[in-house]
């Protein structure tokens, strides 16, 4: 958008990229009054592409005439220009630019040095940027202060004023993967194109925090190569929603401390950059992404190691890890319950000794089970002899059950 104001001799242009030139192509039968007119004409058009005159879409450019849209992320830039209309030379300009937003104040002036002298028809040009990290309001404010030849002092301000827009709406949903043997959580990270113009996803990456490493599950393994799940051309049209998918897993000093995971724990931000129409890049970065962490009680109880597939009556081993995720030593029993599938060898009520807080320690154990399917492993339970209180462990994990013996039919 230009904006001239010959009064003061000020001059302001935001910067943007030209885009394609639209036509709006007008065909008939051969058969009609005008004949083969509307064809010769649309390809003696220079604005049409050639063979494909009927399409709106033409092989020039053509410079913006208004405003266009500023989104959040995205670099806003203008060009300034104070132009002497007046037939006397004028000395000591200050020219200032300030970007006002809901929050802030910041000064975009390239320089803040006055010119000494600007002769009559001469001009001060300025190019501003600045990397839009708000939404809502902006106020451009350009200030212009000069001595006239007599030594008098003006001054005088102009603004303009914009919108800036949300590019794109994310959403994000954690899952805990409680039957694991690690305390792996899975983020899913929605973001919609919530604009009128495709996007091409340059990155979509989750900078983890401290107490994390994080894999990238957007990618398929083929050869020594990964391709990506959404295809060669990574583009969002208008309205569109794409899902994006990664494991965060404790770093080994913090998963070794039961209490430390506790809580709300903060995993990291994602980092989204983007090109629009003819190249124009914008990058966001969402706070930092919180969750609440499954609570464990005083002892929690997960698998180190447990088969995927055992035979029908073959005894199999699991291997159990006891965390005291209290602030106080306990002294533990271990009970097993036999349930209708399931069957603990070994024996119950034997005493697992003390454990002292954030400490652990592994268990293994044997069982087996009487009937096929997928069978859901459950029956432990452990008492603190100190305060006489029990924990139930049930539906601790499951396990597939098949016949080793195959039948044959004659």
């Amino acid at each position: 958008q230009l904006i001239v104001l010959p009064s003061e001799g000020h001059l302001l242009m935001r910067l943007t990229k030209p885009t394609l030139f639209t036509n709006m192509p007008v065909t008939c039968e051969d058969r009609d009054l005008p004949g083969d007119l509307f064809g010769r004409l649309m390809k003696e058009d220079p604005s049409t592409i050639k063979g494909a005159e009927a399409l709106m879409l033409g092989e020039m450019l053509t410079l913006p005439q208004n405003f266009g849209n500023i989104f959040l992320g995205e670099t806003f830039s203008s060009y300034i220009s104070v132009h002497n209309d007046s037939t006397q030379e004028v000395k000591d300009i200050l020219v200032k630019a300030d970007l006002q937003t809901s929050s802030q104040r910041l000064n975009l002036s390239a320089s803040n040095n006055a010119v000494t002298e600007l002769k009559p028809e001469s001009c001060i040009d300025d190019v501003i940027h600045h990397e839009v990290k708000e939404i809502g309001t902006h106020i451009l404010v350009c200030a212009v202060s000069y001595t006239t030849q007599a030594g008098e002092k003006l001054y005088f301000r102009k603004f303009f004023k914009f919108q800036v827009l949300k590019p794109l709406d994310v959403k994000t949903k954690f899952y805990n993967a409680e039957v694991c043997f690690t305390d792996e959580v899975f983020l899913e990270a929605q973001i919609q194109n919530i604009t009128t113009s495709p996007m091409f996803m340059e990155k979509v990456s989750l900078e983890p925090s401290m107490m994390y490493n994080v894999t990238e599950l957007n990618t398929v393994e083929t050869g020594d190569e990964g391709t990506s799940t959404f295809g060669k051309m990574s583009y969002l049209q208008p309205m569109d929603t794409r899902q994006y998918l990664y494991c965060l897993k404790p770093k080994s000093e913090f998963a070794e401390k039961a209490g430390v995971i506790k809580g709300v724990t903060v995993i990291g931000k994602l980092d989204i950059v983007w090109k629009t129409n003819l190249g124009e890049k914008g990058r966001l970065q969402t706070s930092q992404l919180q969750r609440m962490a499954p609570g464990y009680g005083d002892v929690r109880l997960s698998l180190e190691m447990i088969p995927d597939t055992v035979n029908l009556e073959e005894p199999f081993d699991i291997t159990c890890k006891i965390t005291n995720c209290s602030e106080r030593t306990m002294d533990l029993v271990l009970e097993m319950c036999n349930t209708r599938s399931i069957h603990w060898c070994g024996v119950s009520g034997r005493q697992l000794g003390k454990v002292s807080p954030s400490a652990s320690l592994s268990l293994p154990l044997k069982l087996l089970s009487s009937v096929q399917g997928l069978q859901s492993i459950s029956g432990l339970r452990l008492t603190d002899t100190f305060l006489k209180r029990t924990y139930e462990y049930d539906d601790i994990a499951q396990v597939c059950v098949v016949c080793p013996y195959m039948s044959r039919e004659s």
